[in-house]
C-alpha cells in the first residue's frame, strides 16, 4: 500500500523539522543512510533471503560467517532493537576462531532488510522468518544468542523450536518484565511521532545513560551512526515507522510468561548496571525507578528457566559484548563449548 500524498507531505515536513533540530556539529558526524543501508559494507558477505509474508514480497538480509575449520556447530546471533547484525562482528570472529559457524540476520524492519509500510510484527513471525533462513542453509540444530530485543525473539524461538535450539544465550534481554504493568499503552501514531524526534544527540544521550554509564569511547560511534544516519536521510519516515511498529510489538507481546516454558540449556549474561525498559518515559514517575532493574531481573529469570545459569557482570550496562567484550566472550565460549 502506498502512503497517501498528504501523508507523504507530512512525512517530508517532519523530516525537515528533524534535520533542522540537529546541530551542524552533529550532522557533520553523520553519513545519511537509506532505509536498507545500501552504502554500508558489512564485515561478512551478505545474502538476501526472499520472503513472502502477509501478502507482500520482502527481503531479509543475513551474514553467514564460516570458520576455517568447522566444529560442526552453528550459533545464530539475534540483534537488539537499536542495532543490526553488524554489531556482532567481534563476537562472530571470536566464535569462528573456536570453530563455530555464525549466522547473523537483520530482522524485517532492521538493518539491510525490508522496511514494510504495513506489517503485523510479532515475535512468532520473526522467529518463523529466521527459521526459514536456517532451513535454507540446511542447519537443523543450532544455538541461539539474543541481545536486548533479540533476547525476546530468542526466547520465543526456544519455545517454538525446542527440537532445533540446542542452547540458548540471553544477553541483557529486554522483556524480562511485563511493561504493561508499569507504563500505559501508547498507540502507534504516538510512538511514531516520538521516533521522528530522534536525532544523533538524542540517540547518543540514551546510549550514554543506559549502555555506557556516561563514558563514551570512539569505537561506539560506528554503532550509533548506523542508527542516527537514518535521521538525516529522506527514508527516515519509513525507518521511524518500522521502529514504532516494533516498539508496539515489544510492549504488547511480552515473553516473560514464556520463560518457564523454556527447556533448552540456557546461559544468562547480565550487565547489572542496565536499566533499560520499554515505555519507561511514559510511566508514572513513582514507577520509573522500579523498571529495568537488571540486578534483580537476572536472578528472577534464572529461577524461572529450568537448566539455566546466570553470569552477572557488575558495573556493566545494556551491551556487554561492546562495553566489556573480554568479560562477555569468556563465559559465552565456555558455555557453547560445554
Amino acid at each position: 500500500m502506498q502512503f497517501q500524498k498528504p501523508l507523504s507531505l507530512l512525512f517530508a515536513l517532519m523530516l525537515i523539522f528533524s534535520c533542522s533540530a540537529q546541530s551542524s556539529a552533529d550532522l557533520s558526524k553523520l553519513q545519511p543512510l537509506d532505509a536498507e543501508l545500501s552504502t554500508v559494507k558489512y564485515p561478512f558477505p551478505v545474502t538476501i533471503k526472499k520472503l513472502k509474508n502477509q501478502g507482500q514480497d520482502l527481503k531479509m538480509a543475513y551474514m553467514d560467517a564460516k570458520p576455517t575449520h568447522w566444529n560442526g556447530k552453528t550459533i545464530l546471533l539475534l540483534h537488539g532493537k537499536n542495532f543490526n547484525g553488524y554489531y556482532f562482528e567481534s563476537t562472530a570472529k571470536a566464535l569462528n576462531k573456536e570453530g563455530f559457524r555464525v549466522v547473523m540476520p537483520d530482522q524485517i524492519g532492521f538493518g539491510k532488510s525490508s522496511k514494510p509500510k504495513q506489517y503485523q510484527f510479532s515475535f512468532h513471525q520473526l522467529a518463523e522468518n529466521t527459521k526459514a533462513i536456517m532451513d535454507d542453509l540446511g542447519i537443523e540444530k543450532f544455538m541461539v544468542l539474543g541481545h536486548s530485543m533479540g533476547g525476546m525473539l530468542a526466547s520465543r524461538m526456544a519455545v517454538m523450536y525446542p527440537e532445533n535450539v540446542e542452547k540458548l544465550i540471553l544477553e541483557n534481554p529486554i522483556g524480562l518484565e511485563d511493561y504493561k504493568r508499569f507504563s500505559p499503552y501508547q498507540n502507534i501514531e504516538k510512538l511514531y511521532a516520538s521516533e521522528l524526534k530522534n536525532t544523533y544527540g538524542s540517540y547518543k544521550d540514551y546510549q550514554l545513560k543506559f549502555y555506557y554509564d556516561g563514558k563514551w569511547k570512539p569505537e561506539y560511534d560506528k554503532w550509533l551512526n548506523l542508527l542516527a544516519g537514518w535521521t538525516v536521510h529522506k527514508d527516515f519516515p519509513i525507518t521511524a515507522w518500522n521502529a514504532a511498529l516494533t516498539t508496539d510489538m515489544v510492549y504488547t507481546q511480552p515473553v516473560v510468561y514464556d520463560l518457564e516454558k523454556i527447556t533448552t540449556p540456557t546461559l544468562l549474561i547480565i550487565g547489572t548496571r542496565d536499566r533499560t525498559a520499554i515505555g519507561k518515559a511514559f510511566a508514572p514517575k513513582e514507577l520509573q525507578p522500579l523498571m529495568g532493574l537488571y540486578q534483580n531481573l537476572g536472578k528472577e529469570t534464572q529461577k524461572k528457566i529450568k537448566n539455566s545459569k546466570l553470569v552477572e557482570l557488575d558495573h556493566v550496562g545494556h551491551t556487554p559484548h561492546i562495553e566489556v567484550f573480554d568479560r562477555f566472550i569468556k563465559p559465552l565460549t565456555d558455555f557453547v563449548k560445554e
